[in-house]
């Protein structure tokens, strides 16, 4: 299957799938948002996969949307493409594109990428990073070096400011690794959810971390 040049309606039809089944496909593209600082491109090395509440037909203990829907949640539960940005830890932001039919609760959480176009830009909103490759690698630096806040979630990522362009070639089986997903403790952080996709040998990939003890519904 080739992507180049797709549609945003192609690529919705795309998101629209099981995002575990997406998420690969996801591995290289290139998420785009343009402000009026400038334009941050970040091609994507590494995403997550949630999915619903309890009692629905894939419940997932680790997603935000496990307890039900919620205002903060409720993008999650939209059309596929659109955002849904949360704030954790009183200090970070972390972005999912939203996955699934309308009204089936799915996202990837955009985890780690390479910033392609606006490092200048991404670097000023992270005067911390001390190379272009950690710019982007975890989710909150992702956010941050987009300049992705909760005043995004909601809005749809295949239609201006943001652009979604899908690698002409999805990546091959050979080169997506798999595992448990970061910091997301109980059943949603055990093997029975191995949810986590990335390149496998990308730089920008970040390190995996077990989950701290918590209450199911942990922030994706």
């Amino acid at each position: 299957m080739t992507t180049q040049g797709a549609s945003p309606e192609a690529i919705r039809a795309i998101l629209s799938g099981d995002p575990r089944d997406v998420a690969p496909l996801l591995l290289g593209a290139v998420l785009s948002h343009r402000t009026p600082e400038g334009t941050v491109s970040v091609r994507l090395s590494e995403v997550e996969a949630y999915l619903g509440p309890r009692g629905s037909a894939q419940p997932d203990p680790g997603s935000h949307t496990f307890g039900g829907p919620t205002p903060r949640n409720a993008p999650m539960f939209g059309p596929a493409g659109h955002l849904y940005v949360y704030f954790t830890y009183g200090m970070h932001y972390c972005a999912n594109i939203v996955c699934g039919p309308d009204g089936v609760a799915s996202a990837l959480l955009l985890r780690a990428g390479e910033v392609v176009a606006g490092q200048a830009l991404a670097q000023s909103r992270r005067p911390a990073s001390k190379s272009l490759t950690d710019l982007a690698s975890g989710p909150a630096r992702l956010a941050s070096a987009m300049g992705l806040t909760t005043a995004d979630s909601g809005r749809d990522a295949l239609a201006e400011p943001f652009g979604l362009e899908l690698p002409v070639t999805p990546a091959a089986p050979s080169a997506v690794a798999s595992g448990l997903r970061v910091g997301v403790s109980g059943d949603g952080g055990s093997a029975d959810y191995p949810w986590r996709f990335w390149l496998s040998g990308d730089p920008t990939v970040s390190r995996y971390k077990p989950g701290r003890s918590r209450a199911v519904g942990k922030p994706l």
